[in-house]
């Protein structure tokens, strides 16, 4: 297998460009900010530029002072932050909160099925009744393992894997082994049938980083490994060799190549060892190549909810900044840092 080929310094500076552009944007305590953030956590533990961690905690401390508005499942997305200034300033009040975000999905949450979160969302206007949206791995399931692994509480832990189980189950294809976006359990359907790029990206990011607080002796570790390892292998398989980035909806070369979804996947590829180094080597460029000077990462999907059909997902607009663009772009740059410890 090749090494990772990567100019150390080129990265360091494409972080540094990004995690600046991404405080020059402004969010809501909601799952954009939650993403971002997060990316710009990996960042900071990457690189320990304290920089990176001081704007963080201006942002959050603002947000705390001002209330936080009320839950959903993405919103808690933003806890990710909480725990990594929690770890980095061994204040209590980050804790606290993230604690308080885990106890809201535990009891108040809307669930389905096999204690399935229902998708949720900051509106009065949409509503999702029993719906399973693949970004629920990211913005819940691993929020709760993450927390209940640093609490000790295995209540928390075991929600957070049952997410894992029941959205494979509802949203990973046999045949293809990809994830679907989302799964209709009134309809009993996946609605558009997608395999969408970002959507597999919360995923397999998600998933690979699941094995790290699963204990290999719990049966889960090889149930969570075993759906990972089988994604894998289909997506790296439709990875454009060109560009090293991937396609918004993963089966349809047709369709523009994305960014976020691109970093995700690249980001989950890290987690095999030198297994997909070749694969990661051409994402390396393709990625670096879409981070503007100002520090814009380009070629982002905007929100994408699950449309009604391919088209929709191929008419979405790539145009502007995204926060979850930003975020995933610095999780795959700081993974490659950070390689030996993954």
């Amino acid at each position: 297998m090749p090494a990772l080929q990567f100019d150390e310094s080129e990265v360091r500076a494409a972080i540094d460009r990004v995690v600046d552009r991404t405080f020059r944007m402004d969010f809501n305590w909601d799952w954009p900010a939650g993403v971002a953030f997060y990316g710009v956590c990996e960042a900071y533990e990457a690189t320990g530029n304290k920089a990176y961690l001081e704007k963080l905690k201006a942002w959050v401390d603002e947000q705390l002072e001002d209330g936080i508005p009320k839950l959903t499942v993405n919103a808690v997305s933003v806890g990710h932050s909480l725990l990594t200034l929690h770890k980095a300033t061994g204040e209590q009040l980050y804790l606290d909160k993230a604690t308080e975000m885990a106890e809201f999905l535990t009891h108040e949450a809307v669930r389905f099925g096999d204690g399935i979160f229902q998708h949720t969302v900051n509106s009065h206007t949409y509503d999702f009744p029993e719906q399973a949206w693949v970004d629920t791995m990211f913005m819940a399931g691993y929020f709760l393992l993450r927390v209940g692994h640093l609490l000790g509480r295995q209540d928390y832990v075991m929600d957070g894997i049952r997410q894992y189980h029941g959205h494979e189950n509802c949203l990973q294809d046999p045949k293809t082994n990809l994830y679907y976006h989302g799964w209709d359990n009134v309809g009993g359907s996946h609605m558009s049938g997608v395999f969408w790029a970002r959507g597999n990206a919360w995923a397999a990011l998600t998933m690979a980083r699941a094995l790290e607080l699963v204990d290999v002796h719990h049966a889960s570790f090889m149930i969570i490994e075993g759906s990972l390892r089988d994604q894998l292998s289909a997506l790296v398989r439709l990875q454009d060799e060109e560009t090293g980035l991937w396609h918004t909806v993963l089966d349809d070369p047709t369709s523009y190549f994305e960014t976020s979804g691109s970093a995700g996947i690249a980001a989950a590829l890290l987690s095999r060892g030198r297994l997909y180094n070749k694969y990661v080597n051409r994402s390396v460029r393709g990625i670096l190549d879409r981070i503007t000077e100002d520090g814009m990462v380009s070629g982002v999907s905007a929100g994408t909810a699950v449309m009604r059909d391919v088209q929709g997902y191929k008419d979405t607009s790539e145009k502007r900044i995204q926060g979850w663009g930003q975020g995933l772009a610095l999780v795959f740059l700081s993974s490659l840092l950070a390689r030996q410890e993954w």
